[in-house]
């Protein structure tokens, strides 16, 4: 039997098959991790018209002012997920919607001072009549949506970092941006293989 030489070329397509698996993990793990973090918020107008994507904004702030006083003190998502769940009866009361607290597949999704991995996240979702306009996405624990109201509005950020916390990240005292391409790029490659 004749030994095979592995060429440089199989060498290197192997390594970096390997480091391709390797950051696939790694970014898989680290999505979970952020994942097991977050609440997220969807909002899903009725329709399309102007005056069913005006409703479902009207939904978005009432839920907000609903929740955001109620989930000020929590620090795990198991507590923001109880709170927002003693809350459904009310949040049902807001309006024509259904409500529910689940696990839900969401696309990656860029904010001006963020960005969030594609990945499963616990969802707060909130439909809106018959549920077939486009949605609203957001952060509902931490309160991160209230950073995505205040810019519509165009009032300061809720969510900033207060004076010498920005320096402990970026060791300056300039707007920071948190980003995970990898992670990015891995949701991206594994929604297209489900």
């Amino acid at each position: 039997m004749k030994k095979q030489k592995l060429y440089a070329w199989e060498l290197a397509l192997l390594l970096a098959l390997c480091v391709t698996l390797c950051s696939g993990l790694w970014a898989q793990r680290e999505q979970r991790a952020l994942a097991g973090a977050l609440v997220r918020l969807h909002v899903i107008a009725n329709s399309d018209s102007p005056a069913d994507q005006a409703e479902k904004l009207q939904i978005r702030d009432k839920v907000l002012a609903l929740l955001a006083p109620a989930l000020q003190g929590c620090e795990t998502q198991a507590e923001a997920v109880d709170i927002i769940q003693e809350h459904v009866p009310a949040l049902e009361a807001l309006g024509d919607v259904s409500v529910s607290v689940g696990t839900e597949a969401y696309p990656t999704r860029d904010y001006d001072t963020f960005s969030l991995p594609a990945g499963e996240y616990v969802s707060l979702r909130v439909t809106v009549g018959e549920g077939q306009g486009r949605n609203w996405w957001c952060v509902v624990f931490p309160p991160l949506c209230t950073e995505a109201l205040a810019e519509e509005s165009g009032q300061d950020a809720f969510l900033s970092l207060e004076d010498g916390q920005a320096a402990l990240i970026t060791q300056e005292d300039e707007p920071y941006e948190l980003r995970f391409r990898v992670i990015e790029w891995w949701g991206a490659l594994a929604q297209r293989f489900d």
